[in-house]
C-alpha cells in the first residue's frame, strides 16, 4: 500500500467499533494491521492509522463542484454502498476499489492538529471547506478515533465557515460543537438519504444506518436549530425511482423538518461501475438492460431521464408544502484564496456524488 511510511506504529487489536441493532451486514469491527505492508485483496478488515502531511485539500477548478477546499479524515468507508463513487480513489493506495475500499479504512489520525496549522497559516483566506463529500467522516471508525471533534472545534476557533455531508448517525454525538461553530460561521449541515425502502438499503448500503435512522438525525438537527438539508441520492434507476417510492420519500423528509431537498440520480464512475455492476448481476439481473441502456453513454443517465425524475420530486416537494424556487442548502458558491501551507496539490475528490 501506499502511504505505509506514513503509518503509525501500533499493536495488533481489536477496535470497538460494534454496530447498533437494525444496521446491514456490515463488519462488526476493524483490527489494527500487524507491521507488515498492508496487502490488497484480502479479507481483513482493518484501520490503517497514518499521519497525513497536508489535511485541507484543493479541489481541481475543473470538476464543476460547488466547493474549493474539502478535509477528508478518513480514505475508505465502512458504510460500503456499493455504488460510492469513490471507490476508485483507494485504487492511488494500491489497494482494491471492491472489498479494500470497504475495509481497509486509512485514518488520518492527526488530522485535527492539522487543520488547526493550516487554517493559521496567513495564506489560508477563510474559505468555506466542504467535509463529507468523498469518504464519510462519520462513518463507524469515527466512534473509535473522533477525529471530527478536534476538526470541527478548530473551525470554530477559527471562524471557519464550513459543510458536512454523512450518511451517520455519530453526528448527533457533536451537535453541541455544531451550534457553537454556528454561532461564529455558516455551517451547513447535509445527509445523505436517497430511499426509504428497508431492502434497498440492506443491498446497496449494508455498513450505512438505516434509513429511520437518518430521518431522525434530520428530525434531532431541526429540532436543535441547527437545521439540516438532504441529498436525496443517489436515486437508483429501477429501485428507488418509482413515483410512489419518491413521495414516500419526500413526505418524510418534509415531516422530519428538512430545510431543503436535492435529489441526484445514480451516476456510475469507473470503480464503482464495476463494483455495483457485480452485484447487479448477482442479486438484480433482471434490471441490467434497463441499466445497460441507461448507462451505455457514460456515467451518467440520459438527462431526460434525470429531469423526469427531479421533476417528480420537486412535484412530491411541492404536494407537501415545501418551496422549491430557493437555492439548496450548502455552499453554491466559493471565493478562491491560496493554499494552506504545504498543501494545495490534488484533491481526494472530484464531485459530490
Amino acid at each position: 500500500m501506499r502511504w505505509e511510511k506514513q503509518r503509525t506504529a501500533g499493536a495488533h487489536q481489536r477496535l470497538p467499533l460494534d454496530l447498533d441493532e437494525g444496521r446491514g451486514g456490515g463488519r462488526a469491527g476493524l483490527a489494527e494491521p500487524g507491521p507488515g505492508p498492508v496487502a490488497a485483496g484480502t479479507d481483513e478488515a482493518v484501520a490503517i492509522e497514518v499521519q497525513a502531511k497536508t489535511i485541507i485539500n484543493r479541489v481541481p477548478g475543473e470538476s464543476g463542484v460547488p466547493f474549493r477546499w474539502t478535509i477528508n479524515p478518513y480514505r475508505g468507508c465502512s458504510h460500503a454502498c456499493r455504488y460510492c463513487f469513490a471507490r476508485r480513489t483507494h485504487t492511488y493506495l494500491d489497494l482494491d476499489s471492491g472489498r479494500d475500499f470497504d475495509s481497509k479504512i486509512v485514518v488520518k489520525v492527526n488530522a485535527g492538529a492539522l487543520v488547526r496549522r493550516e487554517l493559521a497559516h496567513p495564506r489560508w483566506a477563510g474559505d468555506p471547506i466542504a467535509m463529507g463529500t468523498n469518504t464519510d467522516p462519520y462513518q463507524r471508525a469515527e466512534g473509535r478515533y473522533r477525529l471530527m471533534p478536534e476538526i470541527i472545534a478548530a473551525l470554530r476557533d477559527r471562524a471557519n465557515p464550513f459543510s458536512v455531508l454523512t450518511k451517520g448517525t455519530l453526528i448527533l454525538r457533536d451537535l453541541e460543537l455544531l451550534r457553537q461553530a454556528a454561532r461564529v460561521a455558516p455551517v451547513s449541515v447535509a445527509v445523505s438519504l436517497g430511499s426509504l425502502h428497508e431492502r434497498v438499503w440492506r443491498e446497496v448500503e449494508p455498513g450505512a444506518p438505516a434509513p429511520g435512522r437518518r430521518l431522525d438525525v434530520v428530525r434531532r438537527l431541526t429540532e436543535a436549530g441547527v437545521g439540516c438539508s438532504v441529498m436525496m441520492a443517489p436515486i437508483l434507476p429501477g429501485l428507488s425511482d418509482a413515483p410512489e417510492q419518491l413521495e414516500e420519500t419526500v413526505a418524510a423528509l418534509v415531516a422530519a423538518g428538512a430545510t431543503s431537498i436535492t435529489p441526484l440520480v445514480l451516476h456510475l464512475r469507473p470503480g464503482a461501475r464495476e463494483w455495483y455492476h457485480a452485484w447487479l448481476s448477482e442479486r438484480r439481473p433482471d434490471l441490467l438492460p434497463l441499466y445497460e441502456r441507461l448507462y451505455r453513454h457514460g456515467a451518467h443517465p440520459p438527462k431526460s431521464y434525470r429531469d423526469g425524475v427531479v421533476e417528480r420530486v420537486r412535484a412530491a416537494q411541492r404536494r407537501h408544502g415545501m418551496r422549491t424556487d430557493r437555492p439548496d442548502d450548502g455552499f453554491r458558491l466559493v471565493a478562491g484564496s491560496a493554499a494552506p501551507a504545504g498543501g494545495g496539490g490534488g484533491a481526494d475528490q472530484l464531485a459530490l456524488l
